[in-house]
C-alpha cells in the first residue's frame, strides 16, 4: 500500500473468531488508503501473541471470542504493548460490552456496521491521541455522564461483605435490578449475580426484601426523608 498524506499505513492486526467475518475485514481494510493488514487473529490470545510478533499500531478487536475475550485481550494489550492502541470493531453496542471494552483501555468503538470511512477515522483518531468512536457510543457516553453518580463505598462493610457487595446490597435497597447495578458499576450482569449470591450467603438473606431490610437495619442506607 502507497503512503497517503507523507505518512506511512497504519499497521492493523484483525482479531475476530469468525473466519468468514475476518476474512471479510481483512480484505475491506486492504482496498482502503492509510491502512496495512499485517496479520489476523482468531481470538484473545491470538490476538495477544500477534501484537508481541508484530508490533501492530492498531488492533481491531472483537469482543465475543474463545479461550480470551476481547476485554481481556485488549487489557493485557495495553498493559504490556502500550504502543499498540485498539478499536473495538463488534455486533454489541450494549452498556455491558462497551463499558468493560473502553476500562480495559480501547480507545475506539465501532459496530460491524461501520463503513470503510468510519474505520479508517477510528484508526486516525486514535493513533492522534483522540477517541474513535461510532456517534451511537459518543451518545451512550453522554447519557451515561448525566446519570446519578454510584452509591458512595462503604467503609466498614458488616459481616465480612466486601466494599463492592455493600455497595451493591445499597443499590439493591435502592430498588435498582441487576441490570441497571451493572451499568452503574460498569460491569456485567453476571459480576453482579455473583456479588449479590456472596452478600446473601455471608448475612444470611434468602431473596432481596431480606436485603433491603437487612441494609437498613445495618444503618447502610436511611429511610426515604431521614
Amino acid at each position: 500500500m502507497t503512503e497517503t498524506s507523507g505518512r506511512k499505513p497504519a499497521r492493523v492486526v484483525v482479531a475476530d473468531d469468525q473466519t468468514v467475518v475476518r476474512e471479510g475485514i481483512v480484505m475491506l481494510l486492504g482496498l482502503l488508503p492509510g491502512l496495512e493488514v499485517v496479520g489476523s487473529a482468531g481470538d484473545g490470545e491470538e490476538a495477544v501473541r500477534r501484537v508481541a510478533e508484530l508490533a501492530p499500531d492498531v488492533v481491531l478487536m472483537d469482543l465475543r471470542m474463545p479461550r480470551c475475550d476481547g476485554v481481556e485481550a485488549t487489557r493485557r494489550i495495553r498493559s504490556e504493548y502500550p504502543g499498540t492502541q485498539v478499536v473495538v470493531l463488534t455486533t454489541f453496542g450494549d452498556d455491558e460490552s462497551l463499558f468493560p471494552a473502553l476500562h480495559a483501555g480501547a480507545r475506539g468503538y465501532l459496530t460491524k456496521d461501520a463503513g470503510g470511512d468510519e474505520i479508517v477515522r477510528a484508526v486516525e483518531s486514535v493513533l492522534s491521541g483522540e477517541a474513535g468512536l461510532a456517534p451511537s457510543v459518543q451518545r451512550r457516553l453522554l447519557e451515561r455522564l448525566s446519570e446519578p453518580a454510584p452509591a458512595p463505598a462503604v467503609t466498614k462493610p458488616p459481616d465480612g461483605l466486601t466494599a463492592r457487595e455493600a455497595e451493591v446490597l445499597v443499590l439493591i435497597a435502592e430498588g435498582l435490578s441487576n441490570q441497571e447495578i451493572a451499568r452503574r458499576l460498569h460491569v456485567s450482569t453476571a459480576t453482579v449475580k455473583t456479588h449479590i449470591n456472596n452478600l446473601f450467603a455471608k448475612a444470611g438473606l434468602k431473596d432481596r426484601a431480606q436485603a433491603v431490610r437487612y441494609a437498613y437495619a445495618k444503618g447502610l442506607v436511611r429511610p426515604p426523608g431521614n
